[in-house]
């Protein structure tokens, strides 16, 4: 899928095949909606193989999230882009890692961290995780504070400008990061970047959908923050 993932579980009574049935699930899902992938679900459908009513289920829900995320923001996400072909992997991303998640509670684990590049999904907590520094790779600007929920960021540090405003077919550059916490990966990953695509006004979009809380950095370099959102104890008080 393009990114490293890690796993820690600290039930001992989990054993190693639930871990694997992870990585395993990771890996048939890459196979399946990679759009780099010819034979993948999405390529097939992109080339009109596979018509939009014969899909699987999983792609239906994956489709129908991307619709939903795209009528919410009037356009500014889209992952029918003009010139390029179906790209969900906005959606599959923490949709995919979710469900991994999902996964580990069915075989008996209730305190984990999955970290997909850097998203996180955690339970059992308390849980530190780090949100980088838009700027410096080698510190964070806030540390969360997970117990059983999720946190993703969208920035530009990593792939630079590859986020695009829909609306306008240009990179989305108002923000230099921004971190959305939600009880699940499927909303804070996809909240994340549908609101990094919408710009500064995506802050606000964000921090208005339920559940949700957001830590951005902008273009200016300010920082705004939701009231809610779970600053650990220690980078409260160093702020």
């Amino acid at each position: 899928m393009g990114f490293p993932v890690s796993l820690r579980v600290d039930d001992e009574h989990v054993g190693e095949e639930a871990a694997d049935a992870v990585f395993a699930w990771l890996r048939e899902v890459d196979a399946r909606f990679s759009p780099f992938k010819a034979d993948s679900e999405v390529c097939r459908l992109d080339r009109g193989e596979v018509a939009r009513h014969d899909v699987s289920a999983d792609f239906d829900e994956v489709l129908g999230l991307c619709e939903e995320y795209r009528v919410a923001t009037g356009g500014a996400f889209d992952v029918r882009l003009p010139g390029r072909g179906l790209d969900p992997c906005a959606v599959v991303k923490g949709w995919s890692v979710q469900r991994a998640a999902e996964l580990l509670k069915a075989a008996g684990a209730r305190r984990f961290v999955l970290n997909a590049g850097g998203d996180v999904v955690a339970a059992g907590g308390p849980w530190r995780v780090g949100i980088r520094h838009p700027e410096r790779a080698d510190q964070v600007c806030t540390v969360a504070e997970l117990t059983d929920g999720a946190v993703a960021t969208s920035a530009r540090y990593e792939r630079g400008d590859h986020i695009i405003d829909g609306r306008t077919g240009r990179a989305a550059t108002g923000l230099l990061s921004l971190s959305v916490v939600a009880s699940s990966l499927t909303v804070a990953d996809t909240v994340a970047t549908a609101a990094f695509a919408m710009g500064t006004e995506g802050v606000e979009w964000a921090a208005a959908r339920p559940g949700c809380e957001v830590f951005a950095v902008d273009a200016g370099r300010r920082v705004l923050r939701t009231e809610g959102f779970p600053v650990a104890a220690a980078a409260a008080r160093a702020a």
